[in-house]
């Protein structure tokens, strides 16, 4: 992970926290940056291929968030993506073909897992910025803040049905945000979702209608957050995420379950049709 100092006055303290060095990445497994400015750390993640996940991105994810939980300066995380149109287009596609046996099943969707969990115990408030479409393991991510700006074009989709496997791991979180029925119809029907249906179900706490607007509205926010009772702000995350605690075990449990389905002939089918196409 890339960690970006923003403000030169707390840059001993954090080399002293975070004694990561700079080191290169693999453009194609995708990148992982943190920086931090006036109390605000911002993760940002970005992957060639319409900012989906392979595993190890998501493990860089996990590490990121992991990492910004002992920086004491930072009070509150943004949660972002880079590139146009979309915020996360969910499991890298190329890695759930290369999938041969379920350990190794379990191990890739055993990273959203990581990543969602790790937001979880973070004590900082976490703040999404949803820029574009989110589908699938990307739908989990933006569920898994605990407030999210979003743009009036950031429609959501879970189309793992679509593949033979199902929203396993990153149910539990969405559920949580949207409720049971509208979870299940999303689940079943595969369709996309405007912004406006978010924000109405909690899955989206605001939509803008520019960019302009989101990056004007969305850092004041943030801004006058981290400048609150540290304190409190732990205590409120903590009570946000009540009723978890078992997601340390279901949620690997469910990581399992796809990890076996996507071998399956059904979902092996559907993988190689669409990569036909």
């Amino acid at each position: 992970m890339a960690i970006r100092r923003t403000d030169p006055g707390i840059a001993c303290s954090l080399a002293r926290e975070l004694p990561l060095p700079m080191t290169s990445v693999d453009l194609d497994s995708g990148t992982v940056t943190t920086t931090l400015d006036q109390g605000v750390a911002t993760v940002t993640f970005w992957h060639p291929r319409k900012n989906s996940l392979p595993g190890a991105l998501l493990s860089r994810l996990a590490q990121a968030f992991d990492d910004v939980a002992r920086i004491a300066e930072a009070r509150v995380v943004v949660l972002a993506s880079e590139g146009p149109g979309t915020f996360c287009a969910g499991a890298s596609f190329e890695e759930l073909r290369s999938i041969r046996t379920a350990a190794e099943g379990k191990e890739f969707f055993s990273g959203f897992a990581r990543v969602i969990l790790a937001m979880r115990r973070c004590p900082k408030i976490v703040v999404g910025r949803i820029h574009g479409k989110a589908v699938g393991g990307g739908v989990g991510l933006a569920a898994a803040t605990d407030y999210s700006f979003a743009l009036s074009t950031a429609s959501a989709r879970l189309s793992e049905l679509a593949i033979g496997i199902g929203p396993f791991v990153v149910g539990p979180v969405i559920e949580r945000r949207v409720g049971h029925t509208a979870f299940a119809a999303m689940s079943l029907d595969g369709d996309w979702r405007d912004a406006e249906w978010c924000e109405r179900h909690g899955l989206y706490t605001r939509v803008m209608d520019t960019e302009p607007a989101l990056d004007s509205v969305l850092p004041s926010f943030a801004h006058r957050l981290a400048s609150m009772n540290r304190a409190a702000l732990t205590d409120l995350k903590r009570v946000l995420w009540e009723g978890t605690k078992h997601w340390d075990t279901l949620l690997y449990e469910r990581a399992a379950v796809s990890g076996q389905l996507v071998l399956t002939d059904a979902a092996q089918q559907l993988l190689a049709r669409i990569a036909a196409r």
